[in-house]
């Protein structure tokens, strides 16, 4: 799986625990919904770290909570 895919799970993975929607997360983080979207459904290839910062900050977490999980563990070097 690439990066990007895991990202996406891994935002999905967290409105799941927290039980709130895409839309809901993007409204709480002060990002704007198409931009969620994007990065969800693969049409941003390269999201910027600013944007997964307010993203973690709206789900109340740390990036090092965020890339702390087995996905990104288990990624391979992508050079393309």
């Amino acid at each position: 799986m690439k990066t990007r895919e895991t990202v996406a799970r891994r935002l999905l993975q967290l409105c799941d625990q927290r039980q709130i929607s895409p839309n809901q997360l993007a409204r709480i983080s002060g990002v704007p919904p198409s931009t969620l979207k994007n990065i969800l459904y693969g049409a941003s290839r390269n999201p910027g770290i600013v944007t997964i910062k307010m993203l973690c900050d709206g789900l109340e977490i740390s990036l090092p909570d965020f890339f702390d999980w087995e996905g990104f563990y288990q990624l391979e070097q992508e050079l393309e």
